[in-house]
């Protein structure tokens, strides 16, 4: 099981790149996308300030398996809403 820490770099390096992703659609497209970009940002440090709440809030402390299972859902959850984030993003960059 990966640590507390290597969790929480992983959730920041995955919103970072969706945010600078947006900064870069933002600096290339026209102002009539602006207001749907500024959207994604929002929504993605929404997500990560929840995915951050959740790793150090894990449900059952008292189990160790039942630990183990929270991390790999966050996990789960984590990659498909920055995968949905991203096709957000390359939907209103077409």
């Amino acid at each position: 099981m990966a640590s507390l820490r290597c969790i929480k770099k992983d959730i920041n390096y995955l919103v970072n790149e969706v945010v600078s992703d947006c900064y870069t659609a933002l600096y290339f497209k026209d102002q009539s996308k602006r207001e749907d970009i500024i959207a994604i940002m929002e929504e993605a440090v929404d997500f990560r300030n929840q995915m951050i709440d959740r790793a150090n809030h894990p449900a059952e402390k008292k189990s160790r398996s039942l630990v183990r299972k929270h991390y790999q859902q966050m996990r789960r959850d984590m990659m498909q809403q920055i995968d949905a984030l991203f096709e957000k993003l390359s939907a209103i960059c077409k």
